[in-house]
C-alpha cells in the first residue's frame, strides 16, 4: 500500500511539473506581441542650407513604437534633407544635431525588405564623430543623385535595418523623397514615404 501511494505521489509530481512547464511555455508565447507593419507618408525632413551653402535645421526624429514624430528622449532614427541618424554613438559635429540617448545601431541589408526575416548575422554601426551609420552621398546609402534631373531616388534592393534606441529590432524600405511621391516638382524634395516592420519584443531578432 506505500508503494502504491509513493508511486501515485510522484507520478502526481510529474504531472504537476510538465502542467507548470506548459503553463510557463503558454505565458512567455502570450507575452510575445507581432511584429508592426507600417508605411508612413510625407514624413517632412526639412533643413536649411545647401548648394554650397552650410546645412542645418533641427532633425525629425521618429519612434518606432508610437510610429510617429516624436520631440522626447525616446527617438529611433531622425530624418534632415537625404542625412538619417540614429539615437545611439556620438555626434558627427555637423550644426544641430539631436544628442545620442540611447542604444541604437544601423546597417543595410541587400535585397528585399521580405527577403530579409532575421537580423541573425548582421553587424551594426552607430553614429560617430566621423560619420553617419547610415552613409551620406550619393551611392552610399540608400539613395541615388542624378546630377541632370537634380532627382533624389532610393537605390532598389537597399533594406535600412536598425537596432532601436531600447534594443528592439526594425527595417525600413524607402519609397520616396518626394510629397506625395511625386518628384515632378524640386520644392517636393525632403518628404519621406517608407514601409517598416518592427518588432516590439525584448530579445525577438525576427523580422517577418
Amino acid at each position: 500500500m506505500k508503494t502504491t501511494n509513493k508511486l501515485l505521489n510522484i507520478t502526481l509530481s510529474i504531472i504537476l511539473i510538465i502542467f507548470y512547464s506548459c503553463s510557463k511555455d503558454d505565458d512567455n508565447i502570450s507575452d510575445k506581441v507581432a511584429s508592426i507593419t507600417g508605411k508612413i507618408e510625407n514624413f517632412a525632413a526639412p533643413q536649411t542650407g545647401g548648394q554650397g551653402q552650410p546645412i542645418g535645421g533641427e532633425f525629425s526624429k521618429f519612434s518606432f513604437k508610437t510610429g510617429k514624430k516624436t520631440t522626447d528622449e525616446n527617438w529611433d532614427i531622425a530624418f534632415r534633407g537625404t542625412t538619417i541618424a540614429i539615437n545611439g554613438g556620438e555626434k558627427t559635429g555637423t550644426d544641430d544635431e539631436p544628442d545620442r540617448t540611447g542604444n541604437a545601431g544601423a546597417t543595410i541589408f541587400s535585397g528585399t525588405l521580405a527577403e530579409l526575416k532575421n537580423i541573425d548575422g548582421l553587424v551594426f554601426n552607430q553614429d560617430s564623430g566621423t560619420s553617419f551609420a547610415i552613409p551620406t552621398g550619393s551611392d552610399n546609402g540608400w539613395y541615388n543623385y542624378n546630377f541632370q534631373t537634380n532627382l533624389i531616388s532610393p537605390i532598389p534592393g537597399k533594406i535600412l535595418v536598425f537596432r532601436t534606441h531600447d534594443n528592439k529590432y526594425a527595417k525600413v524600405e524607402i519609397l520616396s523623397y518626394y510629397l506625395n511621391q511625386d518628384n515632378s516638382n524640386p520644392s517636393n524634395a525632403r518628404y519621406y514615404t517608407f514601409n517598416y516592420v518592427y518588432n516590439p519584443n525584448d530579445g525577438e531578432t525576427s523580422l517577418e
